[in-house]
């Protein structure tokens, strides 16, 4: 297993090291960072939107295989990812937007996972009964319905209850409030941001793997290993904890281990609407500002978590299933 995953590892190191690489012409080719300036009044001389430019080595005077080389190995020597035409760090930027979308993403994102394989196993274990017709119409609505619709809604129910109450339950924008000191102050405050954009993005999300979940498990609760087993005096729900579900979880672990890039980089439509700092809103941003060296970074770390969220689906499928080894 070891080898496998350094295998893997390397393999992955090469397709990001690839991925970065295009990424950086595909962004130079199609994003213009002097139109950053050219809209100011007065407007500049074209001479000043280059020398401007030439500084942070975005300057379309200086041929493209020598800025990705300056690029290239200021990231190898330096670790040092650019600035964006204004002149802000790019690796600042996004050391800084990371933790701010995981803080948001990662809870919600295990919420919905807990929540879906409950009521996945709850309807599935209860097929075509009151209580699966209700689980499955709850899901489709969570499935069809947009990140927009439903957060419009959780913030009109959270401004009427803050004014039906006179003070302020719900913070609708942003991460945090300024000036909050203390240990439990800071914990409240931070309960109070994130809980209408946590709601939204689990009622989103816990559909998919609830009816992931249904599907798999009503394959596996026939199957002959599960018949087997209640032969030998298991009740049915021992049989579907211990057998059924173990073997149906893999593919629901897969996918979640795939969602750990959306994890990490965000959800732009999400992060906007209650204005939170990370990499989702920083991706809209890079690309309105026509920012290379952003866009490059968010892919570049975009491609990073997409290789460990593969090395981790393969770890997940080897701990729920003894019978897969890999050489």
């Amino acid at each position: 297993m070891i080898k496998y995953i350094l295998r893997q590892a390397l393999s992955w190191l090469l397709r990001i090291f690839v991925v970065i690489n295009l990424s950086y012409f595909i962004a130079s080719w199609f994003l213009h960072p002097a139109s950053n300036y050219e809209e100011r009044r007065p407007p500049l001389p074209e001479a000043q939107i280059q020398a401007q430019l030439d500084q942070y080595n975005l300057s379309d005077w200086e041929p493209l295989w020598h800025r990705w080389w300056d690029w290239l190995t200021s990231i190898i020597t330096r670790w040092d990812w650019g600035f964006s035409p204004l002149g802000a760090s790019v690796g600042e930027e996004v050391s800084y937007r990371i933790w701010v979308s995981a803080e948001l993403m990662l809870g919600a994102t295990l919420i919905a996972f807990a929540i879906g394989i409950a009521l996945g196993v709850f309807s599935a274990s209860r097929q075509y009964k009151l209580g699966d017709r209700i689980v499955q119409a709850v899901s489709i609505v969570g499935l069809n319905t947009s990140i927009v619709v439903i957060s419009l809604v959780v913030v009109y129910i959270a401004i009427n209850i803050n004014r039906a109450t006179g003070t302020t339950v719900f913070y609708v924008t942003g991460a945090s409030s300024i000036g909050v000191e203390g240990f439990w102050p800071t914990i409240v405050d931070k309960f109070q941001h994130i809980l209408l954009p946590s709601i939204c993005l689990v009622f989103i999300n816990f559909a998919s793997y609830a009816m992931m979940q249904r599907s798999l498990l009503l394959d596996n609760i026939s199957a002959d290993f599960v018949r087997t087993a209640r032969a030998k005096g298991l009740t049915k729900p021992k049989a579907i904890r211990r057998h059924a579900l173990r073997t149906s979880m893999i593919p629901v672990m897969v996918s979640l281990a795939y969602s750990i890039p959306g994890v990490f980089t965000g959800a732009s439509i999400t992060e906007t609407i209650f204005a939170w700092n990370g990499m989702g809103r920083y991706l809209v941003q890079t690309i309105s500002k026509n920012d290379v060296n952003g866009a490059v970074a968010v892919a570049a770390f975009a491609a990073m978590m997409t290789a460990i969220g593969a090395v981790l689906s393969d770890m997940f499928v080897v701990f729920l299933d003894p019978r897969v080894r890999v050489s």
